[in-house]
């Protein structure tokens, strides 16, 4: 007799009652469609004065039972103990050590309580006891009390538990004495290998899920489990993307069968190995769930019993017997099997409730009662406006539309669905947790209501009536609208309970009335509608289209999910058979006695068999096909308890030998001195290329034979093995009840194992071999060649890590057996594996020790992983860091040496994308001093090899911008040591210019009249920029200063003092660094160019009002001197100027020559005697203020700066740079060089003409300043990425030009520093040449001359150096060298073995001919006789190093340039035309996100653009045209994919196009407006620049059209920066060079033009 369950609401007053109110319960975990269950998710708060995080935990109700040995073993503990023991290995209050755990079994096996287990379904190969402690090392055993959970769950969170495991590993890596912990933990890990007949231990299973506790309450055993995020039937029913590859499933297969092996040699089956059973963490490593909820306790068996039945009573109830919900339930007919296909039977027959069935669906997509995120859905059926009547049309919802739909309206969801850039319909869930709660509003906590609803709790904003809820909601219903009153009934003050409708006369006649309406006929015929839009056909497709469904799909669908939404059918659901079922129902209630009940049953008979049989068709056709949701992983062996007598006596005689010897554990205890550091470095090494050879795996599945499973029981693990295996490549089960059924009696395979790749198959057919005796042992599968040796350094590797142990101690272990070599040894691909277990622990706050541990940790996988790899894996943890506080890590990352490895790995181009932003993040808004000083000096260090156009475009703007923002010290100090590293000429064509535009910019808006905010951004601004320039005077000449600071009235230190309106800090500023300026240029200069412009100023002061009537501050009493802060004299008011300049002018010029200047002198004099004690008095010395300090800095710049700060002397680790400025006594004399201090006194007017002299020598020299095209607005833009918030302006404007060619310029390629470029052209003899460029000083620095015909196309393969060139054949050589390292060339059209029919002609259609001579700027095209046999493009496949090139005759070729060697060749079908197109243009998904988007994404497709217009579209993994369209009227110059989704093409038809790739039908955006056909384009981020003849066109992806409905191109022509010349020559190519916002093109007369 199956006992029945506790409701959830009884099981959370149990939980409360036995434990704790501080034991929150989450929900309910029930095996059937109905709340009821013995098992909870239950959460608590770790007690700590910070805010505490929560975890949630597994809490089962387990019932004991005195005769089995289970009960026994925990009632034996209680017993002995008193109170709670810890059977486990380790150190903890109240714990027990594994000697002390094996002493005590002979008491234990004295008691009876081993030699009863002959009853155990296991094989008796030791006792209870040790397999017992062996599966539950971890184990608290004791008294329930909410103390001790709190206690076991706060050592499972603190990472305590297994900590001295990890530790003995971590000696045992360094070489030290480690103890046995490590080494019997490698053992585990089968190292040296897995050993089925060892003695258990007391350590845990990494694949094993941990039990933490084993609590006893009256009645029940309390089973203490962590929850994990996942499952791994989660994975494949919400996520099955996040398996990212076969390596993926490989490893999870490897981490299950590590467990059964475990698991077999204790002599114990897991009996139920099915996806629900699969524990994933957040990692997504494996636990084998052992504890089953409902059996644990019975034997030591854990299968549920039949195959993935769930056990529910005869009647459906709660066990409590005065539970509240007794009755809600009574009526319902759910019961076993629960499988989908005799549940859909009998509710298409009739025999099942429409509410029973829903419940089932909801049950078959995961959802959960209680779960407020995932509860169970309902359909609304009434609108409640009148009483639900089957006669009348009015109050019945329409079931063929979603709730959305009808809540929104068509038209808004056309629009929805018609402007997102990810077409959709539906945002959200059909059931989303705010509608749950505000549903449940009245029953539910007002906790969870402000957590889930709103944070105010407002009781009058829920709905009060049932009509006003269902217009107010775009969600569907829940179950408890159909079967609980309870629902309506408020238990909150202020909150009414939820009206019923008026033809209700109560919830409980509510709840009556609504139910029938859900079961009438008129829904019955409908809500297989209701079912397809939101369980079926209807959630994808064209279905979901026309049904106005389609979901927002995931951003991140390889994200694991443990919830979502699951399409369980693909088929339209078939109608209920209504009229049968009314007809019966109606009899049944007419029918009195056994003669009219049998005329019932003779009736039901013949309308059965009268039903249509179409309809019985296609209901048996549905069934079919959702078989699926029926899955089977093992099938009921017959007799499991029954043992021979040979097998009994064998279990006596081990248990009799463990009784009579309990101490001796020296088999157990041994210790293996062959595992160390160099043993467990050997096993981890890669021995093969990780290919799984054919013929391989069926020799090992001949040689498998010989290692066969022990027992019928383990047979039936591996059964399940091989169902998994299958289901985990299918993405369905393999087998259901009939399928199994007709495999077990037949022996014939499913259908689906045809699908199965072949090496996958053979696997699995050893697996469900129908004989169970010759099915491989978990052993031998491990042991197979379907493991490459990637995964069995991984699991190694990665294993440790997933040990109960501190992140220290992790971290620690990681780097450790990084820097001993293991990511070397492993190879790049097990390295990048291993990445995602180890570098999320770098990321977390640590010590300054593991800081120590994780930079080392970064750097060993920089070293070992691939550039694809870094990008996607270390990066993003590098980000994380930077974006965080301070910490010891973050100043370690800042290091320049630790940069440059990052450059050296993925180049400069990424690291300017995703770090270099972070760097400078840390210099503004509150930034840390220690890592502030660091980001300095990376950014200093940084700035030359970087060159001057990246310089100032990623360094020098982005601070600029940063002015008034929170700018620290060091971020000014960056800007002038930046200047002064790359010298005067620097300093006077880019910095001062810039610097010159901010302040205008500036001092203009504080003369408007402007919000309060704004004057005071600019006044910081503005005190950051004067401070700038006052640092870089230093490193400029006196009669550079005056040209450009002080001559023609354009002094920006007088415009500023002679605003009125400006704050106070500001003119201090401004006054002290004019000082500074002016003592810089001396006293002649002074006199001559800034004192005039100061008359105006000291005028003013001079006729103020506070001179002439004393008042103000300056009434106050007489003062010697004015107050200091720190030492520096601080303005009060405007009028303190006097004293702040006056008197420093008389100490630099002299009395005579200030009076002679200044014409209000006796005014000034007369203030500063009168009200400052001051007065001029010759000394026969040079003259001196009586301010001595009137040369000071700011003093909020300046406070809490030390000159003997050593830090940042130590980052710079030996640089070649003095302190930071923020850290020492900044001044000018401080910045300038020792070489200008020692000619300071040189000729101002000669050094400034040797400077002009030598200009045209110096790098860059033809780079113009940025200030130019920098509007004033732009200055007020928020600092982020560059790319996206500054907008690139181009001018269209030559700033160089060099003769490259002597022909044209057919193909240019920029590398990833952006100094050196690469230009295909035409050289003499109108042969192919290819010269490298050094952009510095724009002269070519090498070439490669191998070429014999036109060079078409140029490409740069990665980092390594090497570059390929085509001229029909590809050139591969060495861009240091020149040397040739190999070439590539197709074999004739004769020789080609997978040519279409169509192909085999060997000359172009003249209409291609013509398209290839009618424009020569098109020309990647060949020049000479055409053959469809030579190579006419490329493009590079970063992700993995291939190089794919396109053909004369459409196809396309791969070559392993690495190797040397061609690969596969793709064929199209030549369908467009009589004759074969040549493949024009090439791109990949990814190709160019690079530039704009930091790392690529891996490629999924390949485009090819062919010379006949058309378009085609490859999958990558397959090779299969997928698309195939005609994009262009004419030959397709260029492609490119900035977005996964998007493709932008151009032609000779003179149109630019972006395809939106993910309709079925690609669908474009056409811009049109150049006149003659586009020959190239280059993007970055949103910008398109086009070339057309002689002039470029400029368009946006995300440009709109114009109100005619059309997107132009405005094309302009490019003018020479110099004279204003236009550009006449016709442009061949064209490439940006994104982070120094520059292009280049090269033109048909050999041109290379350097443009902005």
């Amino acid at each position: 007799m199956e006992e029945k369950e506790t409701c959830f609401e009884c099981l959370e007053r149990r939980i409360k009652s036995d434990w704790s109110d501080q034991l929150q319960f989450c929900y309910g975990i029930s095996d059937s469609p109905l709340p009821f269950g013995s098992s909870a998710i239950v959460q608590f708060s770790l007690s700590n004065s910070s805010p505490s995080p929560t975890s949630q935990f597994i809490l089962s109700y387990l019932p004991t039972h005195s005769h089995h040995c289970f009960s026994k073993y925990i009632d034996q503990y209680t017993l002995q103990n008193g109170e709670e023991t810890e059977v486990s290995s380790g150190t903890g209050t109240g714990g027990t050590y594994l000697s002390d755990t094996l002493m005590g079994e002979s008491q234990f096996l004295s008691n009876g309580m081993g030699y009863e287990c002959c009853a155990c379904n296991h094989c008796g190969k030791f006792s209870c006891l040790r397999t017992i402690t062996a599966l539950a090392p971890l184990t608290y055993v004791g008294i329930s009390s909410y103390s001790g959970f709190q206690e076991h769950a706060s050592s499972f969170l603190s990472g305590t538990l297994e900590d001295h495991i990890l530790s003995s590993i971590n000696l045992l890596i360094q070489g030290k004495a480690s103890g046995r912990d490590g080494v019997n933990y490698m053992r585990l890990l089968g190292v040296p290998s897995f050993d089925e007949n060892s003695i258990p231990g007391c350590l845990r299973h990494p694949n094993i899920a941990p039990v933490l506790g084993l609590l006893k309450t009256p009645g029940y055993i309390n089973l203490l489990l962590p929850r994990t995020p996942y499952t791994l039937e989660n994975i494949l029913h919400y996520s099955p993307n996040a398996l990212k590859s076969d390596w993926h499933i490989r490893f999870l297969m490897y981490q299950l069968l590590s467990a059964l092996t475990y698991l077999h040699g204790l002599g114990v089956h897991h009996g139920n190995l099915c996806p629900s059973n699969v524990m994933l963490t957040d990692s997504c490593w494996a636990w084998l769930r052992i504890w089953d909820y409902h059996r644990l306790g019975f034997n030591l068996c854990f299968e549920h019993g039949k195959s993935n039945s769930s056990h529910i009573p005869s009647r459906v109830g709660c066990s409590v017997e005065d539970c509240s919900s007794q009755g809600l339930y009574a009526d319902l007919k759910l019961s076993p099997p629960l499988d989908w296909n005799s549940q859909f039977n009998r509710w298409w027959r009739g025999e099942l409730s429409n509410f029973e069935y829903l419940l089932f669906l909801n049950k078959l997509v995961g959802r959960r009662w209680g779960d407020h995120t995932f509860h169970p859905v309902m359909p609304w059926v009434i609108d409640f406006s009148t009483k639900p009547n089957e006669d009348s049309d009015s109050g019945w919802r329409d079931l063929s539309k979603s709730k959305w739909r009808l809540a929104k309206g068509d038209e808004q969801l056309d629009f929805t669905y018609s402007s997102s850039e990810v077409p959709h319909h539906v945002s959200d869930e059909c059931l989303s947790e705010l509608a749950v709660c505000s549903y449940k509003a009245r029953r539910l906590p007002l906790s969870v209501l402000r957590m889930a609803v709103r944070s105010v709790y407002e009781p009058n904003e829920y709905p009060s009536t049932m009509q006003r809820l269902y217009q107010w909601t775009p969600d569907e219903c829940i179950p408890e609208f159909y079967c609980d009153p309870r629902i309506f009934y408020s238990q909150h003050s202020g909150m009414t309970d939820l009206a019923v409708p008026s033809w209700a006369g109560s919830p409980e006649e509510f709840i009556k009335l609504h139910r029938e309406a859900l079961e009438s006929n008129r829904v019955s015929c409908q809500i297989h509608h209701w079912i397809d839009i939101n369980f079926g056909y209807k959630m994808s497709g064209p279905a979901a289209v026309a049904a106005k469904n389609v979901m927002l799909s995931s951003s991140e669908p390889a994200k694991p999910r443990s919830i979502g939404r699951r399409q369980l059918f693909t088929k339209p659901h078939p109608s209920r058979q209504v009229s049968m079922q009314g007809i019966q129902d109606r009899m049944k209630e007419s029918a009195v006695g056994q003669h009219q009940a049998h005329e019932v049953e003779t009736e039901k008979s013949f309308l059965y068999k009268s039903t249509c049989l179409q309809e019985l068709e296609q209901a048996s056709s549905f069934s079919e096909h959702a078989q699926h949701l029926s899955p089977v992983y093992c099938h009921a062996q017959q007799n499991l308890l029954k043992q021979n007598p040979s097998f009994k006596e064998s279990q006596t005689e081990n248990l009799e030998r463990s009784a009579s010897n309990p101490h001796d554990i020296s088999n157990y205890c041994r210790f293996s001195p062959d595992v160390d550091l160099n043993y467990l470095l050997e096993h981890i090494d890669m021995q093969d290329d990780d290919s799984t050879g054919y013929q391989e795996l069926l020799l090992w599945r001949k040689k498998s034979c010989l290692s066969r499973t022990s027992s019928k029981e383990d047979a039936e693990d591996i059964f399940s093995v091989g169902c998994l295996l299958a289901e985990l490549y299918l993405r369905r089960p393999l087998f259901c009840s009939t399928s199994l059924g007709m495999y077990l009696e037949s022996g014939v395979f499913p259908g689906l194992m045809q699908e199965l790749p072949s090496h996958i198959k053979i696997l699995v057919e050893a697996c469900i071999e129908k004989d169970s005796m010759r099915r491989p042992s978990a052993k031998s599968l491990l042991e197979s060649p379907f493991f490459p040796s990637t995964v069995k350094s991984v699991y190694l590797f990665t294993a440790p890590l997933q040990l109960m142990a501190t992140n220290g101690s992790r971290l620690q272990y990681a780097a450790n057996f990084a820097k001993q070599g293991a990511l070397k040894a492993m190879g790049t691909l097990a390295a990048e594996m291993c990445a995602p277990y180890c570098l999320s622990l770098a990321s977390a706050p640590l010590s300054d020790a593991e800081a120590e541990w994780a930079y080392l940790l970064l750097k060993e996988f920089i070293k070992c992983l691939t550039p694809k790899a870094v990008k996607a894996s270390v990066l993003p943890v590098i980000q994380k860091i930077l974006q965080a506080s301070y910490s010891h890590l973050k100043v370690s990352l800042l290091q320049d040496s630790f940069v440059r490895e990052i450059w050296n790995q993925i180049g400069k181009q990424a690291y300017l994308e995703t770090i270099h932003p972070l760097v400078i993040s840390n210099l503004y808004i509150s930034p840390h001093k220690i890592s502030a000083a660091a980001a300095s000096v990376l950014l200093i260090c940084s700035s030359e090899e970087l060159g001057v156009p990246i310089t100032v475009h990623q360094t020098i703007l982005p601070l600029i911008h940063c002015f008034g923002k929170g700018l620290c010290p060091d971020g000014i100090d960056v800007l002038v040591r930046i200047g002064g590293l790359l010298g005067e000429t620097f300093i006077l064509k880019q910095m001062l210019p810039l610097l010159k535009h901010v302040a205008h910019s500036c001092i203009g808006v504080s003369s408007m009249n402007k919000p309060e905010p704004m004057h005071s951004w600019c006044s910081s601004a503005l005190v950051d920029c004067l401070m700038t320039l006052d640092g870089l005077v230093a490193f400029l000449p006196g009669e550079a200063i005056v040209k450009d600071l002080i001559e023609d009235q354009s002094c920006l230190h007088v415009l500023a003092l002679t605003q009125t309106n400006l704050e106070i800090t500001v003119l201090q500023v401004a006054a002290t660094t004019l000082m500074a300026i002016c003592q810089r240029i001396g006293p002649e200069l002074t006199a001559l160019h800034v004192l005039p412009q100061l008359k105006v100023l000291f005028d003013e002061l001079a006729f103020s009002q506070e001179i002439s009537n004393g008042s103000g501050s300056l009434g106050k009493s007489l003062k010697v001197s004015k107050s200091k802060v720190n030492g520096e004299f601080q303005l009060e008011s405007r009028m303190d100027l006097v004293l702040l300049l006056y008197p420093s002018f008389c100490s630099l010029l002299g009395i005579e020559k200030l009076r002679q200047c200044c014409t209000t002198w006796l005014l000034l004099e007369q203030f500063l005697l009168r009200f400052h004690n001051w007065k001029w008095e010759y000394t026969g010395e040079s003259p001196r203020s009586g301010v001595e300090n009137v040369i000071a800095k700011v003093p909020l710049l300046s406070k809490g700066s030390t000159s003997d700060y050593s830090p940042a002397k130590l980052l710079l680790n030996g640089v070649g740079w003095s302190i930071p400025q923020s850290q020492g006594i900044r001044s000018s004399k401080n910045l300038m060089p020792q070489r200008r201090l020692a000619n300071a006194h040189q000729s101002s007017v000669q050094t400034y003409e040797s400077a002009s002299k030598h200009f045209k020598t110096e790098p860059w020299f033809w780079f113009p300043s940025p200030a130019a095209s920098w509007d004033g607005s732009d200055h007020l833009g928020r600092f982020v990425s560059p790319k996206d918030e500054f907008p690139w302006k181009i001018r269209a404007s030559i700033l160089s030009s060099v003769r490259a060619h002597q022909g044209a310029v057919r193909s240019l390629a920029v590398c990833q520093d952006e100094n050196t470029v690469f230009t295909a052209g035409i050289g003499p003899g109108f042969k192919g040449t290819v010269q490298k460029w050094d952009l510095t000083r724009i002269n070519c620095v090498s070439g490669y001359y191998g070429h014999e015909e036109v060079v078409n196309d140029i490409c740069i393969l990665s980092l390594s150096g090497r570059i390929a060139s085509c001229d029909g054949m590809i050139h591969v050589w060495d861009s240091q060298t020149g040397k040739l390292i190999s070439v590539f060339s197709e074999p004739s059209t004769d020789s080609l073995h997978l040519v279409s029919p169509l192909s085999s002609s060997t000359k172009i259609g003249a209409d291609h001919v013509d398209m290839l001579n009618s424009n020569t700027s098109s020309s990647g095209v060949l020049s000479g006789p055409f053959d469809e046999s030579l190579y006419t493009c490329m493009h590079y496949l970063e992700e993995v190093e291939k190089l794919v090139v396109g053909t004369g005759n459409g196809s396309l070729r791969f070559l392993d340039v690495s190797q040397g060697r061609k690969l596969h060749l793709w064929k199209g079908e030549f369908s467009e035309s009589a004759f074969p197109s040549l493949v024009s243009a090439i791109c990949s998904c990814g190709s160019n996100k690079e530039q704009g988007n930091g790392a690529s994404a891996s490629q999924s497709w390949i485009a090819a653009g062919l010379s006949s217009g058309h378009c085609r579209l490859f999958d990558v993994r397959s090779g299969c045209v997928t698309a195939c369209w005609r994009a262009h009227d004419g030959y397709v110059t260029k492609l490119a994919a900035p977005e996964d989704h998007l493709l932008v093409s151009s032609s000779l038809d003179r149109t630019l196009k972006i395809w939106d790739l993910r309709r079925n039908i690609p669908t474009a955006v056409t811009f049109k407006g150049h006149t003659d056909g586009v020959s190239s384009f280059s993007v970055w981020g949103q910008d398109v620049i086009s070339i057309s003849r002689n002039k470029i066109g400029l368009s946006s992806l995300a440009n709109s059209a114009d109100e005619d409905g059309q997107h132009r191109i405005i094309p302009q022509k490019l003018y020479s920066s110099d004279h204003g010349s236009r550009n006449v020559s016709v442009l061949s190519s064209i490439s940006i060079i994104p982070f120094s916002r520059l292009f280049l093109v090269g033109t048909e007369d050999g041109y290379l033009r350097i443009c902005c």
